[in-house]
Protein backbone atom coordinates (compact mmCIF):
# COMPACT_ATOMS: atom_id res chain seq x y z
CA UNK A 1 0.00 0.00 0.00
CA UNK A 2 1.82 3.05 -0.78
CA UNK A 3 2.26 5.82 1.69
CA UNK A 4 3.72 9.03 1.33
CA UNK A 5 6.97 9.34 3.22
CA UNK A 6 5.84 12.11 5.65
CA UNK A 7 2.49 10.88 6.49
CA UNK A 8 2.27 11.05 10.04
CA UNK A 9 0.84 8.79 12.56
CA UNK A 10 -2.57 9.81 13.20
CA UNK A 11 -5.86 7.95 13.33
CA UNK A 12 -8.29 8.46 10.46
CA UNK A 13 -10.73 11.28 9.95
CA UNK A 14 -13.81 9.55 12.00
CA UNK A 15 -16.49 12.83 12.57
CA UNK A 16 -18.07 12.29 9.37
CA UNK A 17 -19.23 8.92 9.53
CA UNK A 18 -20.28 9.32 12.88
CA UNK A 19 -21.28 12.86 12.77
CA UNK A 20 -24.10 11.11 10.06
CA UNK A 21 -24.64 8.48 12.18
CA UNK A 22 -25.94 10.45 14.77
CA UNK A 23 -27.94 12.90 12.90
CA UNK A 24 -29.84 10.26 11.24
CA UNK A 25 -30.69 8.48 14.62
CA UNK A 26 -34.26 8.75 16.07
CA UNK A 27 -33.88 8.42 19.94
CA UNK A 28 -34.07 10.73 22.24
CA UNK A 29 -31.58 12.76 23.31
CA UNK A 30 -32.10 12.31 27.03
CA UNK A 31 -31.55 8.14 26.64
CA UNK A 32 -28.53 8.47 24.33
CA UNK A 33 -27.24 10.71 27.13
CA UNK A 34 -27.65 8.40 29.53
CA UNK A 35 -26.35 5.40 27.99
CA UNK A 36 -23.57 7.37 26.81
CA UNK A 37 -22.83 8.23 30.95
CA UNK A 38 -23.45 4.69 31.87
CA UNK A 39 -21.06 3.18 29.69
CA UNK A 40 -18.56 5.88 30.73
CA UNK A 41 -18.69 4.63 34.35
CA UNK A 42 -18.34 0.76 33.25
CA UNK A 43 -14.99 -0.31 34.10
CA UNK A 44 -13.36 -2.36 31.15
CA UNK A 45 -12.56 -5.07 34.11
CA UNK A 46 -16.37 -5.87 33.76
CA UNK A 47 -16.05 -7.22 30.00
CA UNK A 48 -15.47 -11.04 29.79
CA UNK A 49 -12.37 -12.49 29.23
CA UNK A 50 -11.41 -14.30 26.18
CA UNK A 51 -12.31 -17.96 25.80
CA UNK A 52 -10.27 -20.41 28.48
CA UNK A 53 -8.88 -16.85 29.66
CA UNK A 54 -6.01 -16.78 27.25
CA UNK A 55 -5.08 -14.41 24.64
CA UNK A 56 -3.36 -16.20 21.98
CA UNK A 57 -0.33 -14.24 21.15
CA UNK A 58 1.65 -15.34 18.05
CA UNK A 59 5.85 -15.27 18.06
CA UNK A 60 7.40 -12.67 16.18
CA UNK A 61 10.07 -15.50 14.33
CA UNK A 62 6.67 -17.61 13.81
CA UNK A 63 6.37 -17.77 9.77
CA UNK A 64 3.89 -16.52 7.85
CA UNK A 65 2.24 -19.94 6.76
CA UNK A 66 2.25 -21.09 10.55
CA UNK A 67 0.64 -17.98 12.02
CA UNK A 68 -2.05 -18.12 9.33
CA UNK A 69 -2.71 -21.80 10.50
CA UNK A 70 -3.25 -20.29 14.29
CA UNK A 71 -5.62 -17.55 13.18
CA UNK A 72 -7.81 -19.99 11.46
CA UNK A 73 -7.45 -22.81 14.13
CA UNK A 74 -8.53 -20.67 16.66
CA UNK A 75 -11.24 -18.73 14.46
CA UNK A 76 -9.59 -15.27 14.69
CA UNK A 77 -9.06 -12.23 12.49
CA UNK A 78 -5.37 -11.11 14.30
CA UNK A 79 -3.24 -11.19 17.66
CA UNK A 80 -0.93 -10.16 19.25
CA UNK A 81 2.91 -10.61 18.32
CA UNK A 82 5.16 -11.11 20.82
CA UNK A 83 8.31 -9.74 20.35
CA UNK A 84 11.57 -12.48 20.63
CA UNK A 85 14.52 -10.44 21.41
CA UNK A 86 12.27 -9.08 24.64
CA UNK A 87 13.82 -11.11 27.15
CA UNK A 88 12.14 -9.90 30.85
CA UNK A 89 10.25 -6.68 29.75
CA UNK A 90 8.94 -4.45 32.19
CA UNK A 91 5.96 -2.77 30.13
CA UNK A 92 4.34 -3.83 27.02
CA UNK A 93 6.35 -2.04 24.77
CA UNK A 94 8.99 -4.24 25.04
CA UNK A 95 6.96 -7.40 24.86
CA UNK A 96 4.53 -6.78 21.65
CA UNK A 97 5.66 -5.65 17.68
CA UNK A 98 2.47 -5.04 17.59
CA UNK A 99 -0.58 -6.70 15.85
CA UNK A 100 -0.88 -9.33 13.03
CA UNK A 101 -4.35 -9.55 11.19
CA UNK A 102 -5.52 -10.75 7.50
CA UNK A 103 -4.85 -7.29 5.99
CA UNK A 104 -0.89 -7.12 6.59
CA UNK A 105 -1.48 -10.60 5.07
CA UNK A 106 -3.33 -10.00 2.14
CA UNK A 107 -0.76 -7.34 1.72
CA UNK A 108 2.16 -9.47 1.90
CA UNK A 109 0.26 -12.47 -0.83
CA UNK A 110 -0.15 -9.60 -3.56
CA UNK A 111 3.01 -8.20 -3.37
CA UNK A 112 5.22 -10.96 -3.11
CA UNK A 113 3.35 -12.82 -5.48
CA UNK A 114 3.77 -10.31 -7.94
CA UNK A 115 7.66 -11.06 -6.98
CA UNK A 116 7.32 -14.58 -7.61
CA UNK A 117 5.72 -14.06 -11.20
CA UNK A 118 8.52 -12.26 -11.99
CA UNK A 119 10.80 -14.37 -11.37
CA UNK A 120 9.07 -17.65 -12.70
CA UNK A 121 8.00 -15.59 -15.91
CA UNK A 122 11.71 -15.27 -16.34
CA UNK A 123 12.26 -18.75 -16.63
CA UNK A 124 14.01 -20.24 -13.43
CA UNK A 125 13.18 -19.62 -9.85
CA UNK A 126 16.97 -20.01 -8.67
CA UNK A 127 18.54 -17.68 -11.78
CA UNK A 128 15.88 -15.30 -11.50
CA UNK A 129 17.06 -14.71 -7.92
CA UNK A 130 14.41 -16.29 -5.31
CA UNK A 131 16.87 -18.88 -4.43
CA UNK A 132 19.37 -18.92 -1.43
CA UNK A 133 21.59 -17.41 -3.42
CA UNK A 134 20.22 -14.13 -4.16
CA UNK A 135 19.46 -12.66 -0.36
CA UNK A 136 21.25 -9.94 -1.44
CA UNK A 137 18.36 -8.78 -3.91
CA UNK A 138 15.05 -11.10 -3.42
CA UNK A 139 16.39 -12.38 -0.09
CA UNK A 140 15.52 -8.75 1.22
CA UNK A 141 11.93 -9.67 2.18
CA UNK A 142 12.69 -11.95 3.94
CA UNK A 143 14.23 -9.48 6.75
CA UNK A 144 11.11 -7.18 6.42
CA UNK A 145 11.81 -4.99 3.24
CA UNK A 146 7.98 -5.86 2.16
CA UNK A 147 7.02 -2.44 1.47
CA UNK A 148 5.60 -1.26 -2.16
CA UNK A 149 9.18 1.09 -3.07
CA UNK A 150 10.64 -2.12 -2.06
CA UNK A 151 8.86 -4.81 -3.85
CA UNK A 152 9.55 -2.41 -7.02
CA UNK A 153 13.40 -2.80 -6.46
CA UNK A 154 13.20 -6.57 -5.52
CA UNK A 155 10.71 -7.29 -9.03
CA UNK A 156 13.60 -5.22 -10.92
CA UNK A 157 16.69 -7.40 -9.33
CA UNK A 158 14.50 -10.75 -10.23
CA UNK A 159 14.44 -9.99 -13.63
CA UNK A 160 17.73 -8.49 -13.50
CA UNK A 161 19.26 -11.48 -11.92
CA UNK A 162 17.40 -13.42 -14.41
CA UNK A 163 19.08 -11.92 -17.82
CA UNK A 164 22.62 -11.83 -15.82
CA UNK A 165 22.16 -15.46 -15.74
CA UNK A 166 21.46 -15.90 -19.61
CA UNK A 167 17.60 -16.04 -19.85
CA UNK A 168 15.53 -13.60 -21.57
CA UNK A 169 12.74 -12.14 -19.20
CA UNK A 170 9.57 -11.63 -21.27
CA UNK A 171 8.98 -8.46 -22.79
CA UNK A 172 7.49 -5.77 -20.08
CA UNK A 173 7.37 -8.44 -17.23
CA UNK A 174 8.33 -6.09 -14.90
CA UNK A 175 5.18 -3.70 -15.67
CA UNK A 176 2.99 -6.84 -15.59
CA UNK A 177 4.11 -9.00 -12.74
CA UNK A 178 0.04 -9.49 -11.24
CA UNK A 179 -0.16 -11.07 -14.59
CA UNK A 180 3.21 -13.29 -15.44
CA UNK A 181 1.95 -16.15 -13.60
CA UNK A 182 -1.46 -17.31 -14.93
CA UNK A 183 -0.78 -20.29 -16.48
CA UNK A 184 2.22 -21.51 -13.71
CA UNK A 185 0.17 -23.80 -11.92
CA UNK A 186 2.47 -25.82 -8.78
CA UNK A 187 5.51 -24.33 -10.12
CA UNK A 188 4.41 -20.66 -8.97
CA UNK A 189 2.86 -21.95 -6.00
CA UNK A 190 5.73 -23.57 -4.66
CA UNK A 191 8.24 -20.69 -5.42
CA UNK A 192 5.42 -17.89 -3.55
CA UNK A 193 5.48 -20.80 -0.37
CA UNK A 194 8.53 -22.76 -0.08
CA UNK A 195 11.38 -21.12 -1.60
CA UNK A 196 13.35 -18.25 -0.30
CA UNK A 197 12.81 -15.44 0.57
CA UNK A 198 8.81 -15.90 1.04
CA UNK A 199 9.38 -19.50 3.08
CA UNK A 200 11.88 -17.07 6.19
CA UNK A 201 9.13 -14.10 5.71
CA UNK A 202 8.11 -13.99 9.10
CA UNK A 203 5.09 -12.48 11.48
CA UNK A 204 7.76 -9.78 12.74
CA UNK A 205 8.56 -8.40 9.03
CA UNK A 206 5.51 -8.32 8.00
CA UNK A 207 4.17 -6.43 11.41
CA UNK A 208 6.96 -4.06 10.82
CA UNK A 209 6.60 -3.45 7.11
CA UNK A 210 2.27 -3.23 7.42
CA UNK A 211 1.13 -1.20 10.23
CA UNK A 212 -2.13 -1.81 9.27
CA UNK A 213 -3.12 -2.64 13.31
CA UNK A 214 -2.82 -0.34 15.79
CA UNK A 215 -1.30 -1.60 19.06
CA UNK A 216 -3.21 0.73 21.40
CA UNK A 217 -3.96 -1.14 25.08
CA UNK A 218 -6.41 0.14 27.91
CA UNK A 219 -5.96 -0.26 31.49
CA UNK A 220 -8.47 -2.21 33.33
CA UNK A 221 -9.73 1.06 34.78
CA UNK A 222 -10.95 2.55 31.55
CA UNK A 223 -13.92 2.67 30.36
CA UNK A 224 -16.52 0.75 28.24
CA UNK A 225 -16.98 4.30 26.61
CA UNK A 226 -13.76 4.33 25.29
CA UNK A 227 -13.82 0.74 23.98
CA UNK A 228 -17.13 1.44 22.26
CA UNK A 229 -15.61 4.52 20.95
CA UNK A 230 -12.57 3.22 19.76
CA UNK A 231 -14.46 0.30 18.41
CA UNK A 232 -17.26 2.08 16.04
CA UNK A 233 -15.96 5.84 15.76
CA UNK A 234 -12.46 4.93 15.51
CA UNK A 235 -12.58 2.17 13.32
CA UNK A 236 -10.30 -0.30 15.24
CA UNK A 237 -11.21 -3.88 15.09
CA UNK A 238 -9.82 -5.25 18.70
CA UNK A 239 -8.44 -3.11 21.64
CA UNK A 240 -5.79 -5.12 24.13
CA UNK A 241 -6.93 -4.52 27.70
CA UNK A 242 -3.48 -4.38 29.95
CA UNK A 243 -2.46 -3.76 33.75
CA UNK A 244 -0.66 -1.59 34.62
CA UNK A 245 2.83 -1.78 35.46
CA UNK A 246 2.20 -5.31 33.87
CA UNK A 247 3.62 -6.29 30.43
CA UNK A 248 1.36 -9.02 29.79
CA UNK A 249 -2.31 -8.63 27.78
CA UNK A 250 -5.00 -9.22 30.06
CA UNK A 251 -7.82 -9.23 27.93
CA UNK A 252 -8.36 -8.71 23.94
CA UNK A 253 -11.61 -6.62 23.17
CA UNK A 254 -12.87 -7.45 19.46
CA UNK A 255 -15.93 -6.30 18.01
CA UNK A 256 -17.61 -9.35 17.49
CA UNK A 257 -17.35 -9.44 21.34
CA UNK A 258 -19.14 -6.44 21.96
CA UNK A 259 -22.21 -6.96 19.88
CA UNK A 260 -22.39 -10.44 21.47
CA UNK A 261 -22.45 -8.59 25.08
CA UNK A 262 -24.88 -6.51 23.41
CA UNK A 263 -26.95 -9.04 22.70
CA UNK A 264 -26.98 -10.40 26.21
CA UNK A 265 -28.45 -7.23 27.52
CA UNK A 266 -31.91 -8.74 26.03
CA UNK A 267 -34.93 -7.56 28.83
CA UNK A 268 -33.29 -4.67 30.08
CA UNK A 269 -35.66 -1.80 29.00
CA UNK A 270 -33.10 0.38 27.37
CA UNK A 271 -31.68 -2.51 24.96
CA UNK A 272 -35.02 -3.82 24.22
CA UNK A 273 -36.14 -0.08 23.03
CA UNK A 274 -33.49 -0.18 20.53
CA UNK A 275 -33.30 -3.57 19.45
CA UNK A 276 -36.77 -3.13 18.65
CA UNK A 277 -36.09 0.04 16.06
CA UNK A 278 -35.74 -0.35 12.67
CA UNK A 279 -32.88 -0.03 10.60
CA UNK A 280 -33.55 3.36 9.03
CA UNK A 281 -35.13 4.82 12.42
CA UNK A 282 -30.94 4.34 13.55
CA UNK A 283 -29.41 5.90 10.42
CA UNK A 284 -28.63 2.46 8.79
CA UNK A 285 -27.62 1.34 6.41
CA UNK A 286 -24.81 4.01 6.25
CA UNK A 287 -24.05 3.75 2.85
CA UNK A 288 -26.52 4.06 -0.40
CA UNK A 289 -27.08 1.13 -2.44
CA UNK A 290 -24.71 2.58 -4.75
CA UNK A 291 -21.86 3.35 -2.57
CA UNK A 292 -21.44 -0.72 -1.86
CA UNK A 293 -18.48 -1.90 -3.08
CA UNK A 294 -18.89 -5.04 -4.57
CA UNK A 295 -16.91 -7.87 -6.75
CA UNK A 296 -18.70 -10.06 -9.91
CA UNK A 297 -18.50 -14.08 -9.73
CA UNK A 298 -16.40 -13.57 -13.03
CA UNK A 299 -14.07 -10.81 -10.93
CA UNK A 300 -10.39 -12.95 -9.84
CA UNK A 301 -10.55 -13.86 -6.46
CA UNK A 302 -7.02 -12.27 -6.08
CA UNK A 303 -8.78 -8.55 -7.49
CA UNK A 304 -11.50 -9.41 -4.56
CA UNK A 305 -8.74 -9.58 -1.84
CA UNK A 306 -7.06 -6.59 -3.59
CA UNK A 307 -10.40 -4.88 -3.74
CA UNK A 308 -10.62 -5.05 0.12
CA UNK A 309 -7.52 -3.96 0.29
CA UNK A 310 -7.80 -1.15 -1.41
CA UNK A 311 -10.79 -0.07 0.38
CA UNK A 312 -9.67 -0.83 3.55
CA UNK A 313 -12.64 -3.57 4.37
CA UNK A 314 -13.22 -7.08 5.66
CA UNK A 315 -15.41 -8.32 3.27
CA UNK A 316 -17.57 -8.12 -0.41
CA UNK A 317 -20.61 -8.82 -1.46
CA UNK A 318 -20.30 -11.03 -5.08
CA UNK A 319 -22.96 -9.46 -7.38
CA UNK A 320 -24.54 -10.71 -10.60
CA UNK A 321 -26.25 -8.44 -13.18
CA UNK A 322 -26.35 -4.56 -13.50
CA UNK A 323 -28.79 -4.69 -10.11
CA UNK A 324 -26.46 -6.47 -7.59
CA UNK A 325 -27.81 -9.14 -7.34
CA UNK A 326 -26.57 -11.06 -4.32
CA UNK A 327 -24.82 -14.55 -4.58
CA UNK A 328 -22.26 -14.81 -2.27
CA UNK A 329 -19.43 -13.24 -0.03
CA UNK A 330 -15.87 -13.23 0.12
CA UNK A 331 -14.03 -12.08 3.76
CA UNK A 332 -10.71 -10.85 4.26
CA UNK A 333 -10.57 -14.09 6.49
CA UNK A 334 -10.72 -16.32 3.14
CA UNK A 335 -7.34 -15.70 1.97
CA UNK A 336 -6.50 -18.13 4.90
CA UNK A 337 -7.94 -21.06 2.12
CA UNK A 338 -5.49 -19.88 -0.61
CA UNK A 339 -2.21 -20.59 1.63
CA UNK A 340 -3.06 -23.44 3.58
CA UNK A 341 -4.72 -25.48 0.97
CA UNK A 342 -2.48 -25.55 -2.19
CA UNK A 343 -3.62 -29.03 -3.53
CA UNK A 344 -7.12 -26.80 -3.92
CA UNK A 345 -5.48 -23.57 -5.05
CA UNK A 346 -2.42 -24.16 -6.98
CA UNK A 347 -3.88 -22.05 -9.96
CA UNK A 348 -5.25 -18.95 -7.35
CA UNK A 349 -3.61 -16.59 -9.72
CA UNK A 350 -6.23 -17.44 -12.58
CA UNK A 351 -8.85 -18.40 -10.16
CA UNK A 352 -12.27 -16.18 -10.43
CA UNK A 353 -14.59 -15.36 -7.58
CA UNK A 354 -17.28 -17.70 -8.42
CA UNK A 355 -14.78 -20.88 -8.51
CA UNK A 356 -13.08 -19.72 -5.45
CA UNK A 357 -17.11 -20.05 -3.59
CA UNK A 358 -17.67 -23.50 -5.37
CA UNK A 359 -14.27 -25.12 -4.60
CA UNK A 360 -14.70 -24.35 -0.93
CA UNK A 361 -18.24 -25.05 -0.85
CA UNK A 362 -17.61 -28.76 -2.27
CA UNK A 363 -14.98 -29.33 0.58
CA UNK A 364 -16.45 -27.28 3.81
CA UNK A 365 -19.16 -29.11 5.70
CA UNK A 366 -21.52 -25.81 5.97
CA UNK A 367 -22.04 -25.38 2.48
CA UNK A 368 -25.30 -25.07 1.00
CA UNK A 369 -26.81 -27.26 -1.55
CA UNK A 370 -25.96 -24.87 -4.50
CA UNK A 371 -22.27 -26.23 -4.04
CA UNK A 372 -21.24 -22.64 -2.17
CA UNK A 373 -20.21 -21.65 0.90
CA UNK A 374 -22.70 -20.82 3.42
CA UNK A 375 -24.79 -18.19 1.70
CA UNK A 376 -24.10 -15.04 3.25
CA UNK A 377 -26.44 -13.25 6.10
CA UNK A 378 -29.05 -11.08 4.09
CA UNK A 379 -31.65 -8.73 6.05
CA UNK A 380 -34.55 -6.49 5.09
CA UNK A 381 -34.71 -2.67 4.96
CA UNK A 382 -37.30 -2.60 7.39
CA UNK A 383 -35.79 -5.13 10.14
CA UNK A 384 -35.08 -4.56 13.29
CA UNK A 385 -32.10 -3.66 14.64
CA UNK A 386 -32.32 -6.83 17.08
CA UNK A 387 -33.00 -9.32 14.52
CA UNK A 388 -29.86 -7.80 12.90
CA UNK A 389 -27.85 -8.31 16.44
CA UNK A 390 -29.07 -12.10 16.70
CA UNK A 391 -28.00 -12.68 12.87
CA UNK A 392 -24.51 -11.41 13.09
CA UNK A 393 -23.65 -12.74 17.03
CA UNK A 394 -25.39 -16.53 15.58
CA UNK A 395 -22.94 -16.44 12.71
CA UNK A 396 -19.49 -14.72 14.08
CA UNK A 397 -19.64 -12.86 10.89
CA UNK A 398 -18.34 -8.80 10.78
CA UNK A 399 -21.17 -7.73 8.32
CA UNK A 400 -25.33 -8.73 7.10
CA UNK A 401 -26.31 -7.13 3.92
CA UNK A 402 -29.47 -5.63 3.01
CA UNK A 403 -31.65 -6.75 0.19
CA UNK A 404 -34.70 -5.93 -1.32
CA UNK A 405 -37.46 -8.33 -2.67
CA UNK A 406 -35.41 -9.47 -5.56
CA UNK A 407 -32.26 -10.11 -3.54
CA UNK A 408 -30.33 -6.60 -4.49
CA UNK A 409 -27.75 -5.37 -2.57
CA UNK A 410 -29.07 -2.14 -1.09
CA UNK A 411 -26.94 -1.42 1.73
CA UNK A 412 -24.50 -3.79 4.25
CA UNK A 413 -24.79 -3.24 7.97
CA UNK A 414 -21.48 -3.76 9.93
CA UNK A 415 -20.32 -4.52 13.79
CA UNK A 416 -19.31 -1.23 13.76
CA UNK A 417 -22.46 0.18 12.61
CA UNK A 418 -24.27 -1.53 15.24
CA UNK A 419 -22.03 -0.43 18.32
CA UNK A 420 -22.21 3.47 17.01
CA UNK A 421 -26.30 2.91 17.31
CA UNK A 422 -25.96 2.80 21.40
CA UNK A 423 -23.35 5.60 21.92
CA UNK A 424 -22.42 9.34 20.86
CA UNK A 425 -18.84 10.17 22.25
CA UNK A 426 -19.57 13.77 24.31
CA UNK A 427 -17.59 16.49 23.16
CA UNK A 428 -13.49 16.00 23.43
CA UNK A 429 -13.75 12.60 25.45
CA UNK A 430 -11.11 10.92 23.54
CA UNK A 431 -8.96 13.62 22.86
CA UNK A 432 -6.39 13.32 25.88
CA UNK A 433 -6.58 9.06 25.24
CA UNK A 434 -5.89 9.63 21.53
CA UNK A 435 -3.32 12.04 22.02
CA UNK A 436 -1.25 9.79 24.96
CA UNK A 437 -2.51 6.93 22.34
CA UNK A 438 -0.65 8.28 18.95
CA UNK A 439 2.65 9.52 21.65
CA UNK A 440 3.07 5.52 22.15
CA UNK A 441 2.73 4.56 18.29
CA UNK A 442 5.68 7.80 17.42
CA UNK A 443 7.63 5.82 19.65
CA UNK A 444 7.20 2.54 17.66
CA UNK A 445 7.75 3.67 15.13
CA UNK A 446 4.11 3.31 14.08
CA UNK A 447 3.59 3.69 10.20
CA UNK A 448 -0.44 4.09 9.42
CA UNK A 449 -3.88 3.49 11.51
CA UNK A 450 -6.15 0.42 9.75
CA UNK A 451 -9.09 1.93 8.64
CA UNK A 452 -11.47 -1.08 8.30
Amino acid sequence: MDRPDDENVKFPSCDAYFDTIQSKKKLPLSLQESLTAAFAQIPVSSFPDVPNGRVIEIPGDTSILDAVRILSEHNIRAAPVLNPESGAPADWKGRYLGIIDYSAIILWVLENAEIAAVALSAGSATVAGVGMGAVGAVGAAAFGATGPAAVAGLTAAAVGAAIAGGLTAEKGVAKDGLTAADHLGEDFYKVLLQQEPFRSTTVRSIVESYRWSPFVPITLDSSMLTVLLLLSKYRLRNVPVIEPDKPIIKNFITQTGVVKGLQQCRGRDWFDYISALPLSDLGLPFMSFDEVITVNGSDLILEAFKCMKDNKIGGVPVVEGPNKKLVGSVSIRDIRFLLLRPDLFSNFRQLTVMEFMKTLGSTLPDSGNNGLVKPPLTCRPDASLGSVIDSIASRITHRIYVVDGDFEVVGVVTLRDVISCFIYEPPGYCDNYLASAMDKLEDRGADSVDKS
